[in-house]
């Protein structure tokens, strides 16, 4: 196995990135007009940004890490993108939803779903690539 630099997650892991960012400074926002350092003092705005952000917490860094280990152990590219721009699309659906509310949505179960997906599918294609298959 020849290892490289995951080029292509690293590009979406720079654009999560920047999501997790925004996600974190919508929690800074919210805590700030509401005045409460910690938990969410009941207000419903800020558990929906508190929620957003620990959910992209959650889920985008292993599946991240599991992705450029698959790129890394020479998966395919096309496999590498793909899973990328599903996580992108995941985690993209899930801080919208959770941002408007709490509760289930269309976007919420999209987003929660796939990312599992994507963190199986990347896992089964680190498997196969570690062993010779691509």
């Amino acid at each position: 196995m020849n290892a490289t630099f995951p080029m292509v997650t690293a590009l979406y892991a720079a654009i999560l990135g920047l999501l997790g960012a925004a996600l974190t400074v919508n929690v800074i926002i919210h805590r700030t007009k509401s005045r409460v350092d910690a938990g969410d003092g009941g207000i419903a705005k800020l558990s929906q940004a508190i929620r957003a952000q620990a959910n992209f917490i959650e889920q985008a860094p292993l599946a991240l890490i599991v992705i450029a280990l698959a790129e890394g152990a020479g998966a395919r590219a096309l496999v590498v993108q793909t899973l990328g721009i599903a996580l992108l699309a995941s985690r993209l659906a899930s801080a919208y939803a959770l941002n408007r509310t709490l509760g289930q949505s269309p976007l919420r179960q999209f987003g929660g779903g796939t990312s599992v997906l994507v963190l199986v599918a990347a896992s089964v294609v680190l498997l196969l690539a570690i062993n010779g298959l691509r």
